[in-house]
């Protein structure tokens, strides 16, 4: 089951995390996303979540990713993560707001 939250801030993040966490989703099920790269690492580290990497997205998704603009990018890693096409569009233009999106997948 795949869960998408959006939140303001990494305060609300890491409350929305917890909640997640009661619900029985671990740090390693729940992913962070903002459109700013470095943004979006540092809240990734602090809050000890996962990156979508190659073992989510495969080889070609990862390579192809490098070269893509960052909307096209995040809307790939929101659909590796368990978002639809359309939901990861939707997502992408929170992210254009400023928002954090967080998707935990089992």
């Amino acid at each position: 089951m795949t869960v998408k939250k959006t939140v303001e801030n990494a305060v609300q993040a890491k409350q929305e995390i917890e909640n997640l966490v009661t619900q029985g989703y671990t740090h390693d099920d729940i992913y962070i996303f903002a459109h700013d790269k470095k943004r979006g690492d540092d809240i990734t580290e602090a809050l000890d979540t996962e990156k979508v990497g190659m073992s989510e997205q495969g080889f070609l998704d990862s390579m192809k990713n490098m070269f893509s603009s960052r909307g096209d990018e995040l809307r790939s890693k929101m659909e590796a993560a368990g978002l639809t096409e359309q939901e990861a569009a939707d997502a992408e233009k929170e992210l254009d707001q400023g928002k954090l999106v967080l998707i935990a997948k089992k």
